[in-house]
């Protein structure tokens, strides 16, 4: 006898936002494509960062750069609790329901708000630490984005929990390809500092309206049940890392702001955003896709190890080598991309140089701990290694930005050997084989670096600057390919990154 009852259409079924076992039928083929798409789109974006730089900050001074770091070293912190670890929670957890994400969305709405509403009341407080009444104004306007951040959290997580990152990258690109528009425009009107507060706010607004355009879902009423109570101790455990984690990274621009002002700020900040922002374009991307990958796979310790090795070997041969070169290259890259205004910096890029190339393996640490719902422990160890970075940046700011910068090297990369063993215990990978994975693309990089310097000491080019740049880029390269090819093994997994890349290009079979 036939069931009576309706059934859902497939098309309006909000359960199938949540399902992920077509997922891992072909994971391989999911990660490939993802990765596909979210790199093309990290190099796009890539291009019109270093583009809104280079045309920015020749309208603008490190002061105005400064004054925005004050604030946002304040409003980042805040920011972290519009979240709440709560999209993590979403994209890890193997099953999920309708109800739950509805309730999830709720939350964080309602902390967005109080969140808006609080950093609003401490614009003047703001203000009155730094002894800088501008920084009222810029307050209340970035405070004003919150809102609009906290109602994308759960779609965005949603649709990396489903893989749809091509979704994802083109809200992103037409996002930047906005807020950019309207910064240099701003900027070349010559309206200072308030061409970068606009470029944040339209940025997140466009983001907020393109997911929710682009995801589907709408949540139902919040329902509180027992599955919820651990999604939101998964989520108080990222939060808590986060925070801890964001107080240790921006305690140096506070200090900075506070007691060497906002010039030698702009100066610091500047520096390391532009050492980090190539290394955040290979990080992100592939994170979004390892990540969801890793979490569908925590149960069988095979798979697990060898889709790990293979993410994490795909992201330091592409990073460790952009770290190096950009610190031989530091000088013309800055003053070149910046303007001599910009001269001081170089020095504090360098110092900062060790930060970057330890940070290209930075997530080796972070997928175990997410992927293994082991927030709790992120959180314990980030506590221990915040303490001693505290203690080495109320030390360095005695001498100012290169005190703080210096302190930051060797306090963070002093840290990294420690964290990833505590990290692996009780986990499918070990330090072993980290280590195995990262030796080779860390020489290989090293030695070309040093070919390089030797090159530019020896050779004194009478050419265009932006010639010279890209004639550097391209010795760099080649010396790096060849040490790729003397070095053990080298050329099979230079052939297994070709072969990668083919497959980039085409799309997977289906398994079964």
């Amino acid at each position: 006898m036939p069931d009576s009852k309706p059934k859902t259409p497939a098309s309006t079924n909000p359960e199938r936002f949540f399902h992920t076992d077509h997922l891992k039928a072909d994971l391989r083929g999911h990660s490939i494509r993802g990765g596909a798409i979210t790199i093309l789109a990290q190099v796009s974006k890539l291009i019109m960062q270093f583009g809104s730089i280079v045309v920015i900050a020749r309208f603008l001074e490190p002061e105005d750069y400064g004054l925005i770091g004050m604030v946002t070293v304040i409003t980042g912190f805040i920011s972290i609790f519009k979240d709440l670890g709560l999209s993590m929670a979403t994209v890890q957890r193997e099953q999920i329901t309708h109800a739950q994400v509805s309730t999830l969305f709720w939350i964080n709405l309602v902390i967005s708000g109080a969140i808006m509403a609080l950093t609003m009341a401490l614009a003047p407080g703001i203000a009155w630490f730094y002894g800088e009444p501008r920084l009222i104004g810029i307050t209340l306007a970035l405070a004003s984005g919150f809102i609009f951040g906290g109602l994308t959290v759960q779609h965005q997580a949603l649709l990396k929990r489903q893989m749809r990152l091509g979704l994802l990258a083109i809200i992103d690109i037409v996002s930047m390809i906005t807020s950019i528009s309207i910064a240099v425009t701003l900027a070349i009107l010559g309206r200072g500092y308030w061409a970068l507060v606009a470029m944040q706010l339209v940025m997140v607004i466009i983001n907020c309206i393109g997911v929710w355009v682009s995801c589907g879902w709408r949540p139902g009423w919040p329902k509180f049940d027992e599955e919820v109570a651990p999604m939101l101790a998964f989520g108080g455990w990222n939060t808590g890392f986060t925070v801890v984690n964001y107080f240790t990274r921006n305690l140096d621009n506070l200090l900075i702001g506070k007691f060497w002002g906002a010039d030698q700020l702009g100066l610091y900040a500047q520096a390391y955003k532009l050492l980090v922002l190539p290394l955040q374009q290979i990080n992100f991307p592939l994170s979004t896709v390892a990540l969801p990958g890793l979490c569908s796979v925590q149960s069988d310790p095979e798979r697990y190890r060898s889709y790990y090795g293979k993410a994490i070997e795909l992201m330091v041969m592409l990073g460790m080598p952009v770290s190096v070169y950009m610190a031989v290259d530091a000088d013309r890259l800055i003053i070149n991309l910046l303007g001599s205004q910009w001269s001081e910096a170089v020095i504090l890029f360098r110092l900062l140089s060790p930060v970057a190339f330890i940070s290209t393996f930075n997530v080796a640490t972070g997928w175990v701990f997410i992927s293994m719902g082991r927030a709790d422990r992120q959180f314990r160890w980030n506590i221990f290694a915040s303490i001693i970075a505290v203690i080495g940046f109320l030390i360095g700011v005695r001498w100012g930005a290169l005190g703080v910068a210096i302190a930051g090297s060797i306090t963070f990369c002093g840290l990294r050997y420690p964290g990833i063993v505590y990290c692996f215990q009780s986990s499918p990978v070990t330090p072993e084989l980290l280590m195995k994975i990262l030796w080779k693309p860390a020489v290989a990089s090293c030695v070309a670096g040093g070919l390089l310097w030797l090159a530019d000491q020896a050779i004194s080019w009478s050419i265009n600057p932006f010639v010279e740049i890209a004639l550097n880029c391209v010795f760099y390269a080649f010396c790096y390919l060849v040490c790729w090819c003397i070095l053990p093994n080298g050329k099979q997994t230079l052939k297994k990154v070709l072969q990668l890349l083919k497959e980039l290009l085409n799309k997977p079979k289906k398994v079964g």
